[in-house]
């Protein structure tokens, strides 16, 4: 049975201790440790997890290294990233949440999950990701909130 890949960004671990999202978070860590999803994290995550407060860094020590994936940036990332931004999707500004999305088409990952509604779980910027990603001979990729793909009560939302 395929398992999902799902790519966190660092919105995701962060949501484990914010009021609004820790409920959705916490239960997407649940599903991990319990091997029913499979986390995929980027070195760019865990860059940036090396800034946050160790108990936000501590999250993925939750998850069994057999149900954890660290893939890397690399050249194939960074040019489709560069391509979301010469497409005028985002700013420059918003260089590392293209990274992410970058890396993820690139690993061919199921679904990206992220709690920035404005540069990634943006409707109208997902059609213009897949866009670029279609341009340059990538597949779409899903890219939704953490809520949206939780286990509830034992059945798949997606």
């Amino acid at each position: 049975m395929h398992k999902l890949r799902v790519y966190i960004d660092t919105s995701v671990i962060g949501g484990c201790f914010d009021e609004e999202f820790e409920q959705w978070s916490n239960k997407l860590f649940d599903e991990f440790a319990d091997g029913k999803k499979i986390a995929v994290i980027s070195d760019i995550t865990l860059e940036e997890l090396e800034k946050a407060p160790s108990k936000v860094r501590k999250v993925l020590e939750s998850i069994p290294n057999h149900y954890k994936e660290i893939i890397f940036l690399n050249q194939e990332a960074i040019e489709l990233s560069d391509n979301y931004i010469s497409e005028g999707i985002v700013s420059n500004k918003a260089l590392l949440d293209t990274r992410h999305i970058a890396l993820a088409t690139v690993n061919n990952v199921d679904i990206l999950v992220s709690w920035n509604f404005k540069h990634i779980v943006n409707y109208n910027k997902i059609k213009l990701y897949n866009s670029v990603n279609l341009k340059n001979g990538y597949q779409i990729i899903e890219i939704r909130n953490t809520r949206d793909i939780i286990d509830e009560n034992g059945t798949k939302n997606i």
